[in-house]
């Protein structure tokens, strides 16, 4: 830790708090997570050790690079680069309108950036506004990438920033312990409504129940027919069945009708329906982006 001084404290997130700092040999500003062991821990579990080595493997331009790893007997400190703002705090400073041609570039950015991980078999599993970066040139980063099966989802809440349901699918939301690479396909698709809506959230809900009512009540009722295991899941209950209440111009009105198309593509209450990231990327809604934005 002596390499690194502390400048300010710039948040806290899901697995600890993050502090800005500069690296004293390089003169490079970089952002260390300190990530809360509980109490009880003995020391930092081998296989979340594991798993973090496996991140710094991650060299992509849509993925916070993680630099070190610095571990102490009680004490973890991932050394990350340093972006200026989450996608969250870009929202906030937005005045409720966005340009058509950002939400394309960052929806695609995400895209790549979570197609480069699921082709090495690594999901995110909490994919929201908070965890995806933004830098000076326009650049969008996933963060806190693999953390979430390192230490697990954590359901403690540490801070005001809650361990929030909003980009939960409902295969997780009744108790789904098998994931795939669809879990961060549905959580793309609650934030391309939210890119498209200048950061107002698609699934607000308060609990599992009313998170799933939310979608639901949107998105229709899933049945047997098109989901066909839906009721061997762990936490599987009946709702009502709604029918789907609006229409996706009204849902999100900015967009684009490949757009819409897209969008619908991906909030498929049934895992095996949604489309893969390199799909999406594929999708005419990217179509006339020119070659070099959307070159890997």
């Amino acid at each position: 830790m002596q390499k690194y001084e502390k400048l300010e404290k710039i948040g806290e997130g899901t697995y600890g708090t993050v502090f800005k700092a500069k690296n004293k040999e390089s003169q490079e500003i970089v952002a260390l997570k300190r990530v809360r062991l509980d109490d009880d821990d003995e020391g930092v579990p081998s296989s979340a050790l594991r798993e973090i080595c496996l991140l710094k493997e991650l060299k992509h331009r849509n993925i916070v690079r993680l630099h070190d790893v610095l571990h102490s007997d009680r004490k973890l400190t991932l050394v990350f680069e340093h972006c200026d703002q989450d996608l969250k705090k870009y929202f906030d400073s937005l005045n409720g309108e966005i340009d058509v041609e950002v939400v394309k570039s960052f929806m695609f950015q995400l895209l790549r950036g979570l197609s480069y991980c699921h082709s090495r078999n690594i999901l995110h599993r909490d994919l929201k506004p908070q965890n995806l970066l933004i830098n000076k040139t326009g650049e969008l980063k996933l963060a806190d990438f693999g953390l979430a099966r390192a230490f697990g989802i954590p359901v403690r809440c540490y801070s005001a920033e809650v361990v929030t349901l909003w980009y939960r699918p409902p295969d997780v939301l009744f108790g789904a312990k098998l994931y795939t690479t669809s879990i961060d396909m549905w959580s793309a698709g609650c934030i391309f409504a939210e890119l498209a809506n200048a950061g107002r959230p698609l699934f607000p809900g308060s609990d599992v129940d009313d998170q799933l009512k939310r979608i639901f009540k949107l998105l229709g009722t899933p049945v047997e027919d098109n989901w066909p295991s839906m009721g061997q899941l762990p936490e599987f209950k009946q709702f009502p069945i709604y029918h789907p209440s609006m229409a996706f111009t009204q849902v999100v009105p900015k967009l684009s009708r490949r757009g819409r198309d897209l969008l619908q593509r991906l909030l498929q209450c049934n895992p095996g329906q949604r489309l893969s990231a390199d799909e999406s990327m594929a999708h005419p809604y990217f179509q006339d982006m020119s070659p070099s934005s959307k070159s890997v």
